[in-house]
């Protein structure tokens, strides 16, 4: 027996929205995007790096306002990447915990928390 890395999935309102953030802001891509039929809502994977998400459109799929962790390796380097982007919804920055991590915390625009973050060592 095995069990392999869960996928999140997390609950989007607005398809073009989730785009803008998602592909735009944070540089994942579409891996497929499905519908049950015309006018349906979205459900679609996308990925960045070794990172997978499912986006749902649907009602019942999952609660709005989630929270998942990322492992991130260079999160700093991430957050740079992101503030240079400027996009309007996020300023993010990256805050060291007493848990020995580097994080950073992004908020969806549908109310969902995204945290990457790295393990650091420890001071002595």
């Amino acid at each position: 027996m095995n069990l392999s890395p869960p996928i999140p999935v997390l609950r989007i309102f607005d398809e073009d929205r989730a785009r803008e953030f998602y592909l735009g802001f944070l540089g994942f891509s579409v891996d497929w995007e499905n519908r049950l039929g015309a006018g349906s809502p979205l459900y679609m994977q996308i990925s960045r790096d070794g990172c997978v998400l499912h986006l749902t459109g649907h009602h019942g799929d999952c609660c709005p306002g989630s929270a998942i962790r990322v492992e991130t390796q260079g999160v700093s380097e991430l957050c740079e990447v992101l503030r240079a982007k400027a996009y309007k919804h996020s300023h993010p920055h990256c805050e060291a915990t007493p848990w020995n991590t580097l994080e950073m915390a992004i908020a969806d625009p549908f109310g969902s928390k995204i945290h990457f973050y790295e393990t650091v060592k420890a001071e002595e």
